[in-house]
């Protein structure tokens, strides 16, 4: 903080702002805006792996297996998101302390659900309540990573099982002829030619993530959406150097510049890519790729 903002009665309003905008809680609002940048950066390649893995599992050939694939992506699917993201993180924080509970606490008499309480040993606690804020922080935000990847692979999974399909069965049928086998098929025909057609799927499904990111809040992560309602709301003197009134139509509106940006960004992005998949694919984009090339 600037040196003249010890008192920030005596200031006038271009400096008032200025020292009101660098506090601590301000400093830790900006880098909420890196939280939601790395979730994004962690959870849509963990989520594409999710759903590349259900996405092989459902067309598999052994039963079981398929079964799983296809029970996976039906399941998350239809259970709505916020219930999803608010049962599945309380269930698997309690699962990780119920087996640490066993190992580290054997002697244990009392049982661990205790009407409407969940209660374990101490050292069974994840985090430990003696650990630093910083490692609660960072369980929060690996919790909420591996549940933004169920959730969303679970979707991945089915745009990527439907770009499978598509990719035709000629290819398939022409490698195999040459000699290929179903794993050298899979991964030389199949992986590279499906891409071009699970993309607008996989496209629409990044706006989405993008969208669901304050969903974080739910998951005990401060993020920019906390921390705009936390800042924008009325302030009295009595409890800050920095009283104001109600701003928070200013914060949302910081946030909605950044949400459109990026999605702008991201489009920009995606288009790009989009191009570069369809070169020699037999697709519509392909086409007219090709007839470009012809014409010049």
């Amino acid at each position: 903080m600037f040196a003249y903002c010890t008192d920030p009665a005596l200031l006038d309003g271009l400096s008032w702002l200025s020292c009101y905008l660098t506090t601590g809680k301000h400093m830790s609002f900006y880098a909420a805006f890196g939280t939601v940048l790395l979730l994004l950066a962690v959870t849509a390649p963990a989520a594409l792996l999710f759903g590349l893995g259900g996405a092989v599992a459902a067309r598999s050939r052994f039963a079981p297996l398929s079964w799983l694939g296809r029970g996976y992506i039906a399941i998350v699917r239809g259970v709505p998101d916020i219930a999803f993201f608010l049962f599945f993180v309380i269930a698997l924080d309690q699962g990780i302390e119920y087996l640490r509970h066993k190992v580290k606490c054997p002697d244990w008499a009392d049982p661990v659900r205790q009407g409407n309480d969940f209660v374990v040993c101490d050292i069974a606690k994840m985090p430990l309540s003696s650990s630093p804020q910083w490692m609660h922080e960072v369980y929060g935000f690996w919790l909420a990573v591996f549940t933004f990847a169920i959730v969303f692979g679970a979707f991945a999974g089915n745009v990527l099982f439907g770009a499978m399909r598509s990719v035709p069965r000629a290819q398939l049928e022409t490698a195999e002829a040459y000699g290929m086998s179903p794993r050298q098929t899979f991964w030389r025909i199949l992986m590279p030619q499906m891409w071009v057609f699970a993309l607008p799927g996989l496209s629409n499904l990044w706006m989405v993530l993008i969208k669901a990111t304050p969903l974080l809040f739910l998951l005990g992560v401060e993020d920019i959406v906390y921390w705009a309602r936390e800042l924008g709301g009325s302030k009295a003197p009595r409890f800050t150097d920095y009283p104001h009134p109600d701003w928070r139509m200013w914060y949302f509106l910081a946030l909605l510049v950044f949400y459109l940006a990026f999605t702008k960004v991201s489009e920009v992005v995606l288009a790009r890519i989009t191009r570069r998949l369809s070169r020699g694919q037999a697709t519509l984009a392909g086409e007219a790729q090709r007839k470009e090339g012809v014409a010049a």
